[in-house]
């Protein structure tokens, strides 16, 4: 296993001080393997390892600790001297009013409070004013390509464009590069959605129609970087004789985001500079499960190549906005602080209409921010100050 320094590097600073350390994102993407890493670290620099605390509350040993009582009770029982303690929660949404708890604790002058969580919105809920400006959230996601690239070793440029079509076929989720065969990794996938549908929707949000819930996310799945309006996705199940109201649609998706299962990016206006409503790209936030739901279905490429440099983007720490612009698009506006930048994603630029479509869509936007054009080719057509790149050397950029 690779140590995630991109990470460790963002956390590092907060090690010691009282703000509670908040670590999300989507199952099995490797949050526990960071607090491991972290914990290790710790011992490292000269930390007893009984003035640090673990507990994972999806294994059964600590079901009890469920019970926010007895787990306020069970950590202070073991805290029995001044010296500073490091408290490690991992996947907290599974206590009920864990907010009280950790606040509770946090108020130990003596702790060092880090906690993970599957769900996008663990710190909306009210019960989360309790710790509100006394956190810092960290945004984990499954494996960029790069990390893949150094967990196993790949430095030769054929093995390299030979792992990212297997990348781009089966995602990034760290357990699932232990599976050595293709039947394997279905499997493990599978298991991880079925985990989400039902622990992460399902349980917590009390759907009752499963079947139906299912059938509106393989569709999302199975058709990435798409354009999508709850109107739109209603006449598609009405074509299918299938009945659906606007309002579980909305409900549907929302709760398919808080999982993070997909990420919404809402498009925006360059001319008018305004965020657009009505119509919204989603992304997976692991491209492993658009294959294990679409078997028998086409390819679509360059929808997940977009995908791909998506979760990149997210990866890097930007937020992204669609760009609007007249009769076109512009694929992705990201923003990090005072940067900005624009980018285009395609498969080949393999002919003249193709190029002009992508090169010409900056035509209409006159600010001097960086302006990208990503494809598969392995030739420079950079032009008139914008910037193309191979997507695989990109995703191998040190950024």
């Amino acid at each position: 296993m690779i140590i995630r320094e991109r990470y460790l590097r963002e956390i590092r600073p907060f090690y010691k001080q009282e703000l509670i350390k908040v670590l999300i994102g989507i199952r099995r993407s490797g949050k526990s393997v960071i607090l491991t890493q972290i914990m290790n670290e710790l011992q490292a620099d000269g930390i007893d390892e009984k003035h640090i605390i673990y507990i994972n509350f999806e294994d059964f040993d600590f079901d009890e600790y469920t019970d926010p009582k007895k787990l306020h009770t069970y950590v202070k029982n073991k805290i029995i001297d001044k010296k500073k303690y490091y408290i490690f929660f991992d996947e907290i949404q599974n206590v009920n009013t864990w907010e009280k708890v950790v606040n509770s604790l946090r108020t130990t002058k003596n702790t060092s409070i880090f906690i993970t969580g599957s769900n996008s919105d663990l710190l909306s809920s009210d019960l989360a004013t309790h710790i509100a400006g006394r956190y810092v959230s960290f945004k984990i996601t499954p494996f960029t390509f790069k990390e893949v690239c150094e967990l196993l070793n790949i430095v030769d440029k054929k093995d390299v464009e030979e792992e990212f079509s297997d990348y781009v076929k089966w995602g990034g989720l760290p357990q699932r590069f232990m599976q050595t065969d293709d039947m394997s990794k279905k499997t493990y996938l599978n298991d991880i959605y079925d985990s989400i549908i039902i622990k992460d929707v399902v349980q917590r949000f009390g759907v009752k129609n499963i079947d139906l819930l299912n059938r509106i996310a393989t569709y999302l799945l199975t058709t990435p970087s798409q354009v999508f309006s709850p109107e739109s996705i209603k006449k598609y199940f009405e074509s299918t004789s299938r009945g659906v109201s606007l309002e579980t649609l909305y409900n549907y998706l929302d709760y398919f985001v808080r999982a993070n299962l997909i990420s919404k990016a809402d498009r925006y206006d360059i001319r008018g500079k305004r965020i657009l409503t009505g119509k919204y790209k989603y992304y997976l936030t692991d491209l492993g499960f658009t294959h294990i739901l679409s078997e028998g279905k086409k390819s679509q490429i360059g929808a997940y190549l977009e995908n791909v440099v998506y979760n990149e983007l997210i990866a890097r720490g930007y937020n992204i906005n669609i760009g609007s612009i007249d009769n076109g698009k512009i694929d992705f506006i990201a923003t990090r602080f005072e940067e900005k930048i624009y980018i285009q994603v395609t498969y080949l630029l393999d002919d003249e209409n193709v190029s002009e479509r992508e090169f010409g869509a900056y035509k209409q936007i006159e600010d001097n921010y960086p302006k990208y054009v990503l494809s598969m080719d392995k030739f420079d057509f950079s032009q008139n100050g914008i910037i193309h790149k191979n997507i695989i050397d990109w995703l191998l950029e040190e950024k």
